[in-house]
Formats: structure tokens, sequence, C-alpha cells
């Protein structure tokens, strides 16, 4: 066997792992639309990039047929992608979306990196104590009535750590649907506010089957970009985002 044909064959294992690999950031971790609003198309490129250069670069170069030891090179190859594989997977699942939390005035798109172990101990149910793998888990958090508990979050979030990193603060999605639609607002706003995306916003309403006046919008700040969530007029069950900058 040549060497350029191991090469070729070591690709087409790693191409085959990568799309396995890709299935499970696109479709569990990082389900639609949240894969570039959580910052994760960049770590994916990266990932990949490595997976399908380093083993198959690495058997191209040292590979030869007949060569002694040739055996335990290639388990050795096989080891460092699998570790590299393995490492990179590690840090995207840091930084994963597992809560989606709705706030008085927005929803922010929370990554299991944003939550201190400390804290999410805290969480005021066992569904709020764990981190989700299946995507983000759609949460209200409302303000706190309490003025201690008013000021020490001011005082949290100068340090950085705000009220939809805390899952003790967190409730049903139903606890704050109510604050949602006062605050939400109208789709003629967001025409108003971006004319240049008229299309996108027709486009959506009709993706949905909704009617303008059915349809509300808030932010949706995620890690990377920040997006305008589409949410029900009456409900406030988010709809689904659209790529429109809500600022």
């Amino acid at each position: 066997m040549s060497r350029w044909k191991a090469a070729s064959i070591h690709l087409l294992i790693s191409v085959t792992i990568g799309i396995l690999a890709g299935a499970v950031l696109f479709l569990v971790w990082y389900p639609p639309p949240y894969f570039h609003a959580g910052g994760a198309d960049e770590l994916v490129l990266l990932l990949v990039g490595v997976d399908l250069t380093l083993g198959p670069l690495l058997t191209l170069i040292v590979f030869r047929s007949g060569k002694p030891g040739m055996k335990f090179d290639l388990v050795v190859i096989g080891v460092l992608q699998t570790a590299a594989l393995a490492y990179g997977l590690s840090v995207v699942s840091k930084s994963r979306p597992v809560f989606l939390v709705a706030v008085p005035d927005r929803f922010v798109l929370v990554g299991a990196s944003e939550i201190r172990d400390e804290d999410l101990a805290q969480g005021s149910e066992p569904r709020f104590r764990t981190r989700a793998w299946s995507g983000p888990r759609l949460v209200g958090a409302p303000l706190p009535d309490d003025t201690h508990e008013k000021n020490e979050l001011t005082s949290l979030a100068m340090a950085g750590v705000d009220l939809q990193n805390l899952p003790k603060y967190y409730r049903d999605f139903s606890s704050i649907k109510d604050r949602l639609l006062r605050n939400a607002k109208p789709l003629k706003d967001l025409q108003a506010k971006h004319p240049e995306a008229q299309a996108d916003i027709v486009n959506g309403l009709r993706r949905l089957g909704r009617q303008e006046p059915s349809v509300l919008w808030l932010p949706l700040v995620a890690r990377k970009d920040d997006l305008v969530m589409l949410i029900d007029a009456t409900s406030a069950e988010p709809l689904g985002p659209l790529n429109i900058d809500p600022w």
C-alpha cells in the first residue's frame, strides 16, 4: 500500500468521525438556531480542521509499507488524533447552551461555563441543578421582590454574575410571561428600526404560519451575537429567533 492510499483511508475514517461529531454538535448540543449565536461555529471549524488534518497528514509523513514498527506508529497517531478530538469536544461542550432564560425584558442564552457549580447547586428545583446535554431548557427568572436580594444582585452584576447566571432565581417560564408581554414590542417597531430586514421578518412570519398582530419580539442575548426572539402575543412562548440586531 502506498502512503497516499494509507493517508486517503485515514482521511475517510476521519471524515466519518467528523460527521458524527458534527451531528452531535449541530443537533444535540447546539440545536438550531443557536449554533452561530452560541459561538460554536469557530470552535467547530478548528475542531474539524484538526481532526481532518492531524491524523491523515501524520500518516502521509510516516507511512511506508513493510517498515518495522509501522503498526506502532499508526497506533500512536490514532491516540494523538483521538486525544485532540476529545480535548476539542470538551472545550466545545463547556460552551454549549444549557438554559434559555427569560428575564423581565429579554431572553438570554446561557452556556454551561457561565454558571458556577456552587450557584447551580442552589437551583430552586432539581431540574435547575443540572446542565442540559440536549439543548437549552426554557426557564423564567423574575426579579426578586425582596430589597436585600435586589441589592445582592446589583453587587453580583458588578462582578459579572447576573440574574440569568443564578439558578436559585429560576422559575417555571409561566411565572414571567406577564412581564415579558409588558416589555415586548410589536413587529412594526422592529421594521422601523431595521427597514432593511423587512424580508427577513416577512419570511420568519411565513415560516411560523403567523400574522403580524399575533407575534411580538424581545432581544435574545447570546455569547457571540444578539438576535431577535419572536414570541406569541398571548402566551409569550418563544417562537424562534431572527438574525437581526435587536439594538
